[in-house]
């Protein structure tokens, strides 16, 4: 008789900590992260913060121009940036969170493809780098509604 034991795909004991963002934009919580986007413990807490903190580069690099403008006009935090009439409080934290969170989902799911051989295994691989996709999609429109720009640019040629 034989037994498998899987190493790593357990909760881990103690959440991870905070991540210290730039002090314009919110830290981040990896638990929270895991709990709005239900992933499980097969991802490693070292794994989850990583791939957060990739992601917090990435959105923070792209709205570096934006940040720098809200802070020449006295914001010292994204919660004393001027809302427009129609948003609610929270309105750019939660883009922000939105954008992070749809960042690091997309690349934690390039990188748990299945490990199956089988054409199960392909398929759900398949599956995975299309949400990864609509995650990456995701985040693009978020950080396009930060910044004001409509989603979709065309151009005729």
């Amino acid at each position: 008789m034989s037994s498998l034991i899987s190493y790593g795909t357990g909760e881990t004991a103690t959440p991870p900590a905070l991540l210290t963002n730039n002090g314009f934009w919110p830290e981040i919580d990896p638990a929270d992260f895991r709990d709005a986007e239900r992933v499980d413990g097969t991802v490693t807490a070292p794994r989850l913060t990583h791939a957060l903190r990739v992601a917090l580069a990435d959105v923070n690099r792209q709205l570096a121009d934006w940040q720098a403008a809200q802070l020449n006009d006295g914001a010292t935090t994204v919660d004393d940036v001027a809302l427009p009439v129609w948003a609610a409080a929270g309105h750019y934290a939660l883009l922000y969170q939105r954008a992070l969170y749809a960042t690091a989902m997309a690349s934690l799911l390039e990188r748990y493809r299945d490990h199956s051989a089988t054409n199960d295994g392909d398929e759900r691989g398949e599956a995975k780098d299309l949400a990864a996709d609509d995650y990456r999609r995701d985040a693009r429109w978020a950080v396009s509604e930060i910044l004001g720009e409509r989603h979709t640019t065309v151009e005729l040629i």
